[in-house]
């Protein structure tokens, strides 16, 4: 029994088969388990007589092992639930998304589960021991899905939650992908004139019997500068970016600060309330869908807001909520929410339909985030090519106006 467990719990490897079937007939094929026995017993089970069972020798590339994407769970919670309300077992279910995926590293992490489900634990039990990759409200929606019996429905549901929320992340990384990618590219350009260009037109300017402009000698300073000490430069950049990240990811104090000053910024922080308000109504609605108590299902939407100034107005709505207080007088008091989502809410609760209004507020508030990208971005491409400008621009007058000078005087 120990032996069964130990190699259930070993890493899936992919191992090469030959055998014959009933009637003789030789087949060859790949199976990916944990061991040669597992692979034999399963052969036996399709009627197959294995002959010879090896692991695959790895390649050169194989080994490396590959990132498990949010998209990538997405569509197994989405496949997952076609299959299971087509009919097809649980087990049988992820077993064949497991083996039809592309990525290794996500057929290990199904196949695990699948282990775990097959051995007695519950789909949530087995989720749980994956926290990197099902969090508190994946699971929690699952576990509402299995004791109400719907859980197809909950899974589908899910799918379609992680859809929306990586679009609206996609959408934002789009965003800020051209302008922090112009703003590298300025400073390497910058960089090259600095340490390559500018002390050819130093050595150029010895030759002149006059005093050099202030511009252009601050210029040249500057690049002295930055050719000695370059290696400085480079690397206190990185070390502070490095220490930025971590301090923060360790920080949720030093993290709230950030937030606020994030929604307190003119265009971006309102940009950034729509993103919080977005995910807040998304997950809630999601939640409140499933079953899950309002309580319980506040604590897990504070985390998925993605701004610790929510994340805090949340909790403290949900220990609001947990006295017996209303969820649209609780959003009042935080002085966070327009009052456009408060009234939805409150119709919701009236109505009994809080699901259905605050999936309306969602899908609003995720296209205003669509407009505001854009309006964001058509901002920011002038105002990036104004500074790219004065800052190039800057640097080739400052090297030529000694020229003009001296063309000025002969």
């Amino acid at each position: 029994m120990a032996k069964a467990t130990t190699a259930i719990k070993q890493r899936p490897h992919v191992f090469v088969w030959e055998g014959t079937d009933h009637k003789g007939k030789r087949l060859r094929g790949e199976s990916r388990t944990s061991s040669i026995t597992m692979v034999k017993a399963e052969l036996r089970r399709q009627g197959i007589t294995p002959l010879k069972v090896r692991k695959k020798s790895a390649g050169l590339f194989t080994n490396r092992k590959q990132r498990i994407l949010p998209k990538d769970i997405a569509v197994f919670a989405r496949q997952l639930a076609t299959m299971m309300s087509s009919g097809v077992p649980m087990v049988q279910a992820i077993e064949i998304v497991a083996r039809g995926h592309s990525n290794p590293s996500m057929q290990d992490l199904l196949l695990s589960i699948k282990n775990d489900v097959e051995g007695g634990s519950t789909l949530t039990d087995a989720l749980r021991k994956h926290p990197l990759y099902f969090n508190d409200l994946f699971c929690n929606l699952v576990h509402a899905g299995e004791q109400a019996g719907v859980l197809e429905t909950l899974l589908d549901k899910i799918a379609t939650y992680k859809e929306k929320t990586e679009s609206l992340k996609g959408k934002i990384k789009k965003a800020l992908f051209y302008p922090t990618t112009v703003i590298v590219m300025a400073i390497v350009i910058t960089a090259i004139i600095m340490i390559f260009v500018i002390p050819q037109f130093k050595s150029l300017f010895a030759g002149f019997e006059a005093d050099l402009p202030a511009f252009t000698k601050l210029v040249v300073s500057l690049s002295d500068f930055v050719a000695a000490w370059w290696w400085a430069l480079l690397s206190s950049t990185i070390v502070f970016f490095g220490l930025s990240i971590f301090t923060l990811k360790r920080s949720p104090r030093l993290r709230e600060i950030l937030d606020t000053l994030l929604l307190k910024l003119p265009v971006l922080g309102n940009s950034m309330h729509k993103v919080a308000l977005a995910r807040f109504c998304r997950t809630t609605a999601t939640m409140f869908t499933a079953g899950v108590p309002l309580v319980e299902a506040l604590g897990s939407v504070a985390g998925a807001t993605g701004n610790r100034v929510y994340e805090k107005a949340v909790l403290a709505m949900r220990d609001d909520v947990a006295t017996g207080q209303s969820l649209q007088l609780t959003m009042k008091q935080q002085d966070l929410f327009p009052h456009m989502v408060t009234q939805m809410v409150a119709i919701g609760e009236e109505s009994g339909a809080l699901d259905e209004m605050l999936t309306k507020v969602a899908d609003f508030y995720e296209e205003e985030v669509d407009n505001a990208i854009d309006a964001l971005s058509s901002l920011l491409e002038p105002m990036i090519m104004a500074i790219l400008g004065t800052l190039i621009g800057g640097l080739v007058i400052a090297m030529y106006l000694p020229i003009f000078q001296m063309g000025s005087v002969f």
